[in-house]
């Protein structure tokens, strides 16, 4: 006579905790929030690594075995914050360039306030910067309200670190310097610029700045700039 078959039970010890599914053990608390956090880290170092870097690498950096970074290579893979290029080192994925374009709005909104008044108070055309694939991109842009000409500087604007001074605030930045930068024509010919990183916010690299079809008085400016630079902060913080 057949019989039924019987669903398979699992066991556990008596305090040991289970997964949602009821099969095996869960991770504690305490491993995942180590977890997480290793795995954080791993992709800040993997993107303070310009040429990638290696499981051997990161694990050495990390201080765990290469075991437990294939584990976390493996998850992270998955959501597309790594990938492997040609030679088998890790790269940032392209899961990150979603996040962070996510964000984005968030940080424009955060700024717009503080934009608005330097606008206003230097009857430049203010901007905040954000690094993004090596470059500088404009986030957010405004206008001043009471200037018969002004230069307009489009939103999603890309330009190199090394030209125009709100690229050159944010390297500025990297070095520890709150700036200003000035520059003269560098974007555009007859253009002056005065700029500021923003700095104190975690995994930001961004820069306030004026531009202007005239020469700015840096010294005057320049602390209104690095005011509103401050002020972001504090939002954005």
């Amino acid at each position: 006579m057949d019989t039924a078959a019987q669903p398979e039970r699992t066991t556990s010890r008596p305090g040991t905790p289970t997964n949602r599914s009821g099969v095996g053990p869960a991770a504690r608390p305490g491993e995942t929030a180590q977890t997480l956090d290793r795995g954080l880290r791993l992709l800040h170092l993997v993107a303070d690594a310009p040429d990638g870097l290696t499981v051997t690498e990161a694990a050495h950096r990390l201080g765990i075995g290469r075991a437990a970074v294939y584990r976390l290579v493996g998850a992270l893979t998955g959501h597309g914050m790594l990938r492997r290029d040609g030679r088998g080192r890790l790269r940032l994925g392209a899961g990150l360039l979603h996040l962070a374009r996510r964000a984005q709005p968030l940080l424009a909104e955060g700024a717009l306030p503080a934009l608005r008044r330097l606008a206003e108070q230097t009857g430049a055309t203010a901007h905040l910067t954000v690094v993004e694939g090596g470059e500088g991109v404009a986030l957010a842009v405004v206008e001043p309200s009471w200037t018969s000409f002004h230069v307009a500087y489009r939103t999603g604007a890309r330009h190199p670190l090394e030209r125009g001074a709100a690229g050159q605030a944010i390297l500025a930045g990297r070095a520890g310097s709150p700036g200003p930068v000035s520059t003269a024509g560098e974007l555009q010919a007859g253009a002056y610029g005065v700029a500021a990183p923003v700095l104190g916010v975690p995994g930001l690299e961004a820069s306030v700045g004026v531009v202007a079809l005239a020469p700015l008085d840096v010294g005057e400016v320049g602390g209104q700039v690095r005011a509103a630079a401050a002020a972001i902060a504090a939002a954005l913080a």
